[in-house]
């Protein structure tokens, strides 16, 4: 392998003047040229590597491998150094035009990567003939597409540089492909100690695209108050689509209605709103949980004795369903809560005098809130209540309103 210094390319020099002075082009031009001459230093970078892992150099110095000796060296961490000795293996024993294009600055690192990954994939299917064909398309590529897209383009590849078997090819890739997805698909729960579940899996690409599409339209902020991060709001959407799914009516068993979580409290504690809960997997709950979920659940109430046995069980009684339920969505048409669109299959019944308290399951005790809204007010000082037209209106806290003037959501127009 030759050395491969800086070369010129047509790149300008750094700025030797403030950038802050400079005009516009000419700081645009500095950054081109200080681009092109990063390119040109991992070039010499990578002919460095080579020749130090060809020497034997790490071993020498009593490292493991070229990979561990960079790693202390450069203080990279081992993958990264890894793909460097790998890179220079690829580029040196690789097609030369890559190499040269590296050199020069007319590729970076990432898409020299790339580029031979592909051209080891189309020497494989098609032949060196067609693999040197290929980098010339590649070379040309990487001068309009990023590392990401360039990779995306070179599966079709084979369509410029083998029409003939381009096709056969990439039906070999898919059914390969296929095969890799359904022995390699998964999904692993994993209990924490708290309660909580831990998900970790792999998904092939049909399950991938249904969750995708299922759980995108609700990852969205629900407005500008929405402080969740996205990683909360997929995690949100995610409970959103078990409710769905267990209101369908098509689920084994108990489908078609809220799942039976068994939940037990004080009925005290419960009115006063100090009582927390415990679950039948013994895992404790806040009185506030109890509570906001006793507003879309069934009710099922017992008398327990001193010794914790059951003397009387009371007949379950369900709260907002069938026609309520119905005529709550003709009223409220979504989430009610101020900015929010959610539609009414993603929204629980709330309670607006809670149970507890002696409120009663009615129309006019009633709201439809989605699964964030429903908590948000369950845990902050919004409240909610009728307007004179018998439409929901909620009132914020004063902190955020002095006035406290009282707000409704305007994306469920009625006509």
């Amino acid at each position: 392998m030759g050395a491969w210094g800086p070369a010129g390319g047509g790149g300008r020099p750094p700025p030797t003047a403030p950038v802050w002075a400079l005009a516009e082009h000419d700081l645009t031009a500095a950054l081109d040229a200080a681009h092109r001459i990063e390119q040109q230093l991992a070039a010499v970078k990578l002919t460095l590597v080579r020749e130090l892992d060809g020497r034997g150099t790490a071993q020498a110095q009593g490292a493991s491998s070229t990979a561990v000796w960079l790693r202390d060296r450069l203080r990279l961490t081992v993958p990264a150094a890894r793909r460097l000795v790998e890179l220079a293996s690829a580029l040196d024993t690789g097609d030369p035009e890559v190499r040269q294009a590296l050199a020069d600055g007319d590729v970076s690192l990432e898409q020299a990567r790339v580029i031979t990954d592909t051209v080891d994939t189309v020497r494989r299917a098609a032949g060196t003939e067609a693999a040197g064909r290929a980098v010339g398309v590649l070379v040309d590529w990487a001068g309009q597409f990023d590392p990401t897209l360039l990779r995306k383009l070179g599966t079709r590849i084979l369509d410029h540089v083998a029409p003939d078997i381009a096709d056969a090819a990439a039906k070999a890739a898919l059914d390969a492909e296929a095969r890799r997805a359904t022995r390699d698909r998964h999904l692993t729960l994993s209990e924490l100690t708290d309660g909580r579940l831990r998900l970790s899996g792999t998904l092939d690409a049909e399950t991938a695209g249904l969750l995708r599409t299922a759980i995108d339209p609700l990852t969205a902020p629900s407005g500008q108050a929405d402080q969740r991060s996205p990683g909360q709001r997929r995690h949100d959407a995610l409970g959103d689509l078990c409710r769905l799914a267990l209101r369908t009516g098509e689920l084994p068993e108990h489908g078609g209605e809220p799942t039976q979580l068994v939940v037990t409290t004080s009925f005290d504690g419960l009115v006063r709103q100090l009582g927390t809960g415990t679950l039948d997997t013994d895992l404790g709950l806040t009185a506030e949980t109890v509570r906001r979920l006793a507003c879309d659940a069934a009710i099922l109430p017992a008398v327990l004795g001193s010794a914790g046995q059951a003397l009387d069980v009371g007949r379950q009684r369900r709260l907002v369903t069938g026609p309520l339920r119905r005529a709550l969505v003709l009223r409220d048409r979504g989430c009610a809560f101020p900015g929010c669109d959610r539609p009414p299959r993603w929204c629980d019944a709330h309670h607006i005098r809670h149970w507890a308290d002696g409120g009663d399951t009615s129309l006019t005790n009633s709201v439809l809130l989605c699964r964030h809204h429903h908590r948000h007010l369950h845990h902050t000082d919004w409240s909610v209540r009728l307007g004179g037209d018998g439409h929901p209106e909620f009132v914020p806290p004063a902190w955020l309103d002095p006035e406290q003037v009282p707000r409704r959501n305007q994306y469920h127009r009625r006509t």
